[in-house]
């Protein structure tokens, strides 16, 4: 298991490391203004489909329900066929009325800067289906196993995304924006042409070619298999989503604020997400193929023992990253972005906002470790419903902190959300299985070892600032 939670850290940390230096690219030229807000929007839709629809539900259905068939070929070509074909529907509707969808996502925009951005819009939503193909396959290639392609394949978006931002650099910034948008594009291109290569290399190309040759005359056999799949799909769906949905209401809400504010809570997250995804999404992939055979061969035991080493593995790394981001919010930001159209200002204002969101990091992060039992064990009705609670919970507190703290207040009530969500996660767990797990003398550890760090980092806080 660590030996696949090393891979996938390995891989996003090299993808985050392009991120930060395509996002650094991205802030020197277009700072945080209209432009900037409008290239956001336009990769933020597709990304949220994303995150709903190919990466979140998808994944967490799909790989219980391709360990249980016995028909694993036929299986997947359907259910492959049939969400292709969804996808493709969506992003054809959005390019036929991208003016709509993007009003959609961004209220608060004026008619005008609704014309800007629909173009983009209707670019960057073609790297939806393109990135459904490349989950689908990456979920045959982790149930084999096979994780380090995935794991490096998103540095080919970044690295497309520098190339694109290279290349026009000196230009205007809408053709900045045109460029970045046929960069999301051509990266996910790329992502679906190494995941094929992988798959051929590795032999499984006859798995898929045999399911697509055979589907026809072997559909009725898996009959069961996809109604089962389809009616855990939608509450899975509508359960992995509370973090995008709320994330999408960030920008909605955050359309009605001072310019820059979208590009704040964007530069704030891009941080936030970063030990989230490296230690919290590395552990969860890995862990999540182990559980799943476990607990479909009723070996409760060994799942629960992989569990918990994740579990203080996970801790460890999201407490030292939650007291670093919080301490540092601003030497951190004034490193990365404070260049060019990115000014002072626009850092302190950032840093608040990173301030609110890491304070959910190691609920958020927790969370997703725990809810792959529920996922694992198809109880997606009750995520549906945890999600539900959670969603509700951000609503009000968005619209309660808004006012009095802007952009920060959308970060906080996105926090206290997800802290709703794990608190409900655990139960549905089983809140004697938790203690079980956290009643452990690593939890002195833990503390100790937490407040150490928080003191080291207090008394070089000058020290880093003065160097920075």
């Amino acid at each position: 298991m660590f030996k696949a939670i090393f891979t996938n850290s390995s891989g996003i940390l090299f993808s985050r490391i392009l991120g930060f230096i395509r996002d650094l690219l991205t802030a020197s030229a277009l700072g945080a203004n209209v432009y900037s807000d409008i290239f956001f929007i336009a990769f933020k839709l597709p990304n949220l489909f994303r995150r709903i629809f190919a990466e979140g539900a998808f994944t967490q259905v799909f790989m219980p329900a391709f360990a249980r068939t016995k028909h694993k070929a036929v299986f997947s070509a359907n259910i492959f066929l049939l969400f292709l074909s969804i996808i493709l529907i969506i992003t054809l509707l959005v390019n036929l009325l991208p003016a709509l969808f993007t009003k959609a996502i961004a209220v608060g925009f004026n008619a005008q800067t609704i014309h800007l951005a629909a173009p983009y819009v209707a670019i960057n939503f073609w790297y939806l289906p393109l990135i459904f193909i490349v989950t689908f396959l990456s979920s045959i290639l982790q149930y084999k196993g096979h994780f380090a392609t995935s794991a490096f394949s998103t540095a080919l978006l970044n690295l497309s995304l520098i190339f694109a931002l290279l290349l026009s650099k000196n230009t205007n910034e809408s053709t900045i924006v045109y460029y970045l948008s046929f960069g999301v594009v051509i990266g996910g291109l790329l992502q679906v042409g190494v995941h094929l290569m992988t798959l051929y290399r590795m032999g499984l190309m006859k798995l898929l070619y045999g399911g697509f040759k055979y589907l026809t005359q072997k559909s009725k056999i898996i009959k069961e298999d996809t109604s089962k799949f389809k009616r855990n799909f939608f509450p899975a769906m509508w359960g992995n989503s509370t973090a995008q949905v709320s994330a999408f209401l960030d920008t909605f809400l955050a359309s009605f604020l001072a310019t820059g504010s979208i590009s704040y809570l964007y530069y704030a997250n891009r941080i936030f997400q970063l030990p989230l995804a490296l230690f919290a999404i590395a552990t969860s992939v890995a862990l999540f193929p182990k559980v799943a055979r476990y607990l479909k061969n009723n070996d409760e035991k060994k799942a629960l023992a992989n569990l918990e080493k994740a579990f203080w593995f996970l801790s460890a790394l999201l407490t030292a990253s939650t007291i670093g981001g919080i301490i540092l919010s601003h030497e951190i930001l004034k490193l990365l972005f404070e260049h060019g159209a990115f000014s002072a200002t626009d850092t302190t204002n950032t840093s608040a906002v990173l301030q609110m969101y890491m304070i959910g990091l190691l609920p958020f992060g927790i969370q997703k470790l725990f809810v792959l039992w529920l996922y694992a064990k198809e109880m997606q009705m009750h995520a549906a419903k945890i999600a539900t609670i959670s969603l509700l919970t951000y609503i009000v507190l968005a619209l309660t902190f808004i006012a009095p703290f802007g952009a920060a207040g959308l970060a906080l009530a996105s926090t206290l959300g997800g802290c709703v969500s794990f608190f409900f996660t655990i139960k549905v767990f089983g809140k004697e299985r938790f203690f079980a797990i956290l009643l452990n003398k690593k939890l002195i550890y833990l503390i100790v070892g937490a407040i150490a760090f928080t003191l080291l980092l207090i008394l070089l806080k000058d020290s880093i600032s003065a160097y920075i």
